[in-house]
């Protein structure tokens, strides 16, 4: 991954629902460019946060000790709707409900809101896939271990 875009999970229900903050700031690279007189994330960035959020949920619903590990991937976008544009001071509170887990995939809805105000929502589907690569699980362990590290009680991240 390139962008990281939770900054910290601050709930997690394993097979219902995770909630995340991030919080946009004027020197996020992108937003030099994306608008520089008007600066705004791209929506494409607001989905790929909830994706990140969503794709952790599901990881940590499917995966249990004993079991192969498994990752989401993204595979696909639906329902797509964005109601307001967030921009650099904006804390997004990023939530996604898992709505189904089935062998191999899962499914779960996505809102993001700044305050009161929502910015966007979707429908994002999973594949969760068994990844021959001990550097990915690495790479993913310690993303998660930051995202979780105010979590209260720790969790335990496969």
């Amino acid at each position: 991954m390139r962008f990281f875009l939770i900054d910290r999970v601050t709930e997690l229900l394993p097979g219902e629902r995770a909630r995340g903050i991030k919080t946009v700031s004027l020197s996020d690279e992108i937003l030099h460019d994306h608008f520089p007189d008007y600066p705004i994330l791209p929506g494409a960035l607001v989905l790929e946060a909830a994706a990140q959020l969503g794709g952790f949920l599901a990881e940590m619903s499917v995966n249990k000790p004993g079991a192969p590990l498994l990752r989401a991937l993204l595979v696909q976008v639906d329902q797509a709707k964005f109601y307001e544009p967030a921009g650099p001071g904006d804390s997004l509170e990023v939530t996604v409900t898992l709505d189904s887990s089935l062998a191999g995939a899962a499914q779960v809805a996505a809102e993001v809101r700044v305050g009161e105000r929502r910015i966007a929502r979707a429908t994002l589907t999973f594949v969760l896939r068994s990844i021959d690569s001990e550097r990915v699980h690495e790479q993913r362990r310690t993303l998660y271990r930051l995202w979780t590290r105010s979590l209260d009680p720790p969790i335990t991240i496969p």
